[in-house]
């Protein structure tokens, strides 16, 4: 098993209660030469958390911090403007609050971040630091 020290939370810039499913990021994914989804979870507009990659192989979401993290994706996160925001349904942001809490339990130690913390992007739209 991968040592695990980082939870990245991301989103996946898209509109506002568009509905994006983990097989449209996969099918992304693999359209850029990945070989299938980056992130380990997924967090649909309803709050429903659906798995991704598997946790035991690294994911490919974080550019130099994938092999110790797990990669946690929402749906969402520009307005109708396309400009970012923080556009997570009530239910998301309960997910996502659970999820990760869960991570931490399995992975004692681990810390959480967004992903705009490694990379120059507004992802994931709010501050994790706060939240998370």
């Amino acid at each position: 098993m991968r040592t695990i020290n980082q939870i990245i939370i991301h989103c996946t810039a898209t509109p506002a209660r568009r509905d994006v499913k983990a097989d449209d990021i996969d099918r992304w994914h693999r359209a850029r030469g990945f070989r299938g989804i980056g992130y380990h979870y997924v967090v649909y507009l309803d709050g429903t958390v659906v798995h991704g990659r598997n946790e035991s192989v690294a994911g490919a979401h974080c550019k130099g911090f994938n092999a110790h993290s797990i990669g946690v994706c929402y749906v969402g996160g520009l307005d109708e403007e396309g400009r970012p925001a923080d556009t997570r349904t009530p239910a998301q942001r309960k997910a996502l609050r659970e999820l990760v809490k869960r991570l931490q339990e399995r992975y004692p130690g681990a810390t959480v971040h967004g992903h705009r913390e490694f990379a120059c992007k507004a992802c994931p739209c709010f501050d994790v630091a706060t939240e998370l």
